[in-house]
């Protein structure tokens, strides 16, 4: 997971130097991400109708989809404009979309009541691969060929490593035939929609703060600060959300989803209205509270698909799962776009705090849901 999401945003991470080439706006730079964004939608979107991850093995179809990734990310060193560049990215997102669901449905074969942790441990892989590239920015210098050879260079070991060694665990899940109504059944579920009512509200907030902080700590360093440090300080905001993804594992565990993935919502919410009043602080302390921002806004995105390995109807999760991501996704596109529009017309004081009221409704959501449904805790388990 973590070699095969650094494809993510590779062009994100480089987006100066594309914007220099190709001479771009601010708009047109977001959409280098915000296009992976309606790619991986699509996928997602075209998997849940096609029950892809409950009818095809996950192993051969995270395989392919790595690889594949890996090879249209390389596409983007040759690429002869801005326009050809977002197709290249969409379907980067369309690949990715075989990735991401598989790979929680295929951590949860191997665990029950530490589904939490496990599941967390592998979406903070993801978000540490999604920083990746800043981390190979940060080492190899401002390189398009550096980031983008190094991501796919990734994604083909992530293909190969789980073709040739991963095998479903001890839990799996059955394999089912071809359904139509599966969908529909899954978006009149209450209990699903709820979960997905919380993860809705987390990515209200995640991608669009994954994107633009970097920018923000660039437009915030003072004299003296060298370029390395930002990309040093985007990659630490980031990662940080590796180890949240395991403390909110850990924590889901043992105290429960409900009561984790909201303390996580209220913290990030509260950086989403702190962080732009340090625009002026010293460096060091801006890049201390992204980092802690970067820690708890991810911290709860693995339990939001936890809570529904647990609560979909058992012969629809693969299913429930893409189209958990794929609404998620795509309403990540909206704050993307909006958030650069915002910092145009109040500045980056008050920038990111519309991102706030995402997290302030995913609350709402998961408190119905706990009152309806008591989510799992318990010890970690070992296959």
């Amino acid at each position: 997971m973590l070699l095969s999401l650094s494809a993510w945003m590779t062009a994100t991470a480089v987006s100066g130097e594309l914007q220099a080439r190709w001479a771009l706006g601010a708009g047109q730079v977001g959409l280098l991400t915000t296009t992976v964004q309606l790619g991986f939608v699509a996928g997602t979107a075209l998997a849940a109708l096609l029950n892809l991850a409950d009818v095809l093995p996950s192993r051969v179809l995270f395989a392919v989809s790595a690889a594949a990734t890996a090879a249209v990310n390389a596409a983007l060193l040759v690429v002869p404009g801005y326009r050809s560049a977002l197709v290249v990215r969409f379907v980067t997102g369309v690949f990715l979309a075989g990735v991401y669901p598989p790979g929680m449905k295929m951590v949860s074969t191997w665990f029950r009541s530490a589904r939490g942790l496990a599941i967390g441990t592998v979406v903070g892989a993801l978000t540490v691969g999604k920083a990746l590239p800043y981390l190979l920015k940060a080492l190899g210098g401002a390189s398009l060929l550096t980031v983008v050879v190094g991501a796919s260079g990734a994604g083909v070991l992530a293909a190969v490593i789980v073709l040739a060694w991963y095998r479903d665990g001890p839990f799996p899940f059955a394999r089912r035939p071809f359904e139509w109504a599966r969908v529909g059944r899954i978006l009149r579920h209450r209990e699903t929609m709820l979960a997905t009512g919380g993860y809705l509200g987390h990515m209200w907030e995640l991608y669009a703060m994954w994107t633009w902080v970097p920018t923000f700590l660039a437009f915030a360093a003072a004299e003296g600060v060298g370029a390395a440090w930002v990309d040093g300080a985007a990659f630490a905001t980031i990662a940080a959300g590796g180890l949240g993804c395991v403390w909110g594992g850990l924590a889901a565990d043992r105290i429960g989803r409900g009561r984790v993935v909201n303390l996580a919502m209220a913290a990030s919410g509260v950086c989403c209205l702190l962080v732009g009043l340090l625009v002026s602080a010293p460096f060091w302390v801006l890049a201390l509270v992204t980092s802690i921002w970067g820690f708890f806004v991810v911290a709860d995105s693995a339990q939001f698909s936890a809570m529904v390995t647990e609560v979909a109807p058992a012969d629809s999760v693969g299913t429930a799962l893409m189209l958990q991501t794929s609404m998620g996704f795509l309403l990540t596109m909206v704050t993307i776009q909006v958030l650069p529009l915002a910092v145009q017309s109040i500045g980056w004081t008050w920038g990111f705090a519309f991102l706030a009221l995402g997290p302030a409704a995913g609350i709402a959501s998961i408190r119905r849901l706990v009152r309806l449904h008591t989510l799992p805790s318990a010890a970690p388990d070992t296959p």
